[in-house]
């Protein structure tokens, strides 16, 4: 970073994808790394801040000018995760009095010293609360003597300054805008976030979320994954296949329950594979289908009824249509060999009501997990489909052999 020209390394630092841009500021000269993070977009600035230790900010901050120093300590007023922890705080304002043309020259004015110009609010005097938005367009296309207040778009989707980033994003993604104001309580405009930051978050988000799906902490992958401590990465990964690996330990135990009953009707073993992974992934489809639509916010905790009323019906539905296939795949196999013996029937009976059992209660358990474990306060994607899979398992084998005494009652058992 030293040998390259200042520009240059201002429009590396301003890329979110460069990893530890934090830590290589922190290798630099302060006064150097401080004319870095002036050049940085407001936002980019303050995610670089967050991710430096207490000491280097000590020595970094000072660097810089006292209203960069005024912006970067507004901005980490604001949690991390956060609208405002998101925002940018440069944006054009403009008097509801301005005419069109008063407003271009503003707008001129302003985008001498900026890349991109995204987003242009009438403000009161005052107060700075907001009370529309115009866009270059409305404003290339209307009367140059016309007031603002005429032309621009009243009540527009705003956001929470301190609401949860991924409302920012779901916001920006339903009304397909290019960026969205950020409100303080009194209404009061601090910044907007805009489209690229959102991008940002989602693809954030969709990455720790496929990370604790497949049972891997999100931290263990901070760093590329060749760059990664091999201790940080077993680490990281060892503790959720622990959790699971004690989980699976109940399977076992249920084997040993229905020891007897296998040893009288050792047919029924050849069928556990088949039955209890059919329960894994008819839990592991209605979690990731839940998990999904609940980040999208499509539903809320208070529709669990409704949904976990549509996985039951999509449940047995699932279930029978893999117990009518099994019956068949057992009853066709008879003619041609003797493995199923002569009580061939009973035992298609059996796998066939228990893929029914085992398929309905998989995915009424893993689409009412995520309710669950938002109630508790947990990120719902916690609910792996390893996890979900863990738990069926046991269940499935106590639905099947509670079958299979039922239908094979006085006979093989």
């Amino acid at each position: 970073m030293r040998l390259v020209p200042l520009v240059l390394a201002v429009s590396v630092c301003d890329q979110p994808t460069l990893r530890r841009r934090s830590t290589i500021l922190e290798q630099l000269d302060p006064t150097i790394a401080a004319k870095i993070l002036e050049g940085l977009a407001a936002d980019q600035r303050t995610a670089v801040i967050r991710g430096m230790s207490p000491y280097q900010q000590h020595h970094i901050l000072p660097k810089v000018s006292d209203q960069v120093q005024r912006e970067i300590k507004e901005l980490l007023r604001y949690p991390p995760r956060t609208a405002g922890g998101i925002m940018t705080t440069e944006f054009v304002r403009l008097l509801p009095t301005m005419s069109v043309e008063e407003a271009l020259r503003t707008i001129k004015n302003y985008a001498a010293d900026q890349e991109t110009i995204y987003a242009c609010y009438v403000l009161e005097q005052d107060s700075g609360r907001l009370l529309g938005a115009v866009s270059l367009r409305d404003l290339v296309l209307a009367d140059p003597a016309a007031r603002i207040s005429a032309v621009m778009h009243r009540k527009p989707v705003s956001v929470g300054a301190y609401q949860n980033q991924k409302e920012a994003a779901n916001k920006i993604s339903k009304y397909n805008l290019l960026a969205i104001p950020v409100l303080e309580a009194d209404e009061r405009v601090v910044g907007f976030v805009t489209v690229d930051d959102v991008i940002d978050v989602l693809l954030e988000e969709e990455t720790e979320r496929t990370l604790r799906m497949g049972a891997v902490e999100p931290s263990a992958l901070d760093l590329p994954y060749i760059a990664t401590p091999f201790a940080t990465m077993v680490k990281k990964r060892a503790t959720w296949l622990i959790v699971l690996f004690l989980g699976e330990m109940l399977t076992a135990t249920a084997m040993g329950y229905f020891e007897d009953e296998i040893s009288k009707a050792v047919v029924l073993a050849l069928f556990l594979p088949l039955i209890i992974s059919r329960g894994g992934n008819s839990g592991s489809q209605a979690t990731t289908l839940v998990i999904r639509a609940m980040a999208l916010g499509e539903f809320t905790l208070a529709d669990w009824w409704k949904i976990a009323w549509r996985e039951v019906i999509a449940g047995l539905a699932l279930g029978a249509i893999l117990g009518v296939i099994g019956f068949i795949r057992i009853a066709a196999w008879t003619p041609f060999t003797n493995v199923y013996g002569n009580h061939w029937l009973l035992v298609g009976v059996t796998v066939g009501l228990s893929l029914v059992g085992v398929v309905a209660r998989g995915t009424i358990r893993g689409s009412m997990l995520p309710f669950i474990l938002k109630r508790l306060g947990t990120d719902p994607a916690t609910s792996s489909a390893p996890f979900v899979a863990t738990l069926v398992d046991v269940t499935g084998l106590v639905i099947y052999f509670s079958v299979a005494l039922i239908v094979m009652h006085g006979t093989l058992l």
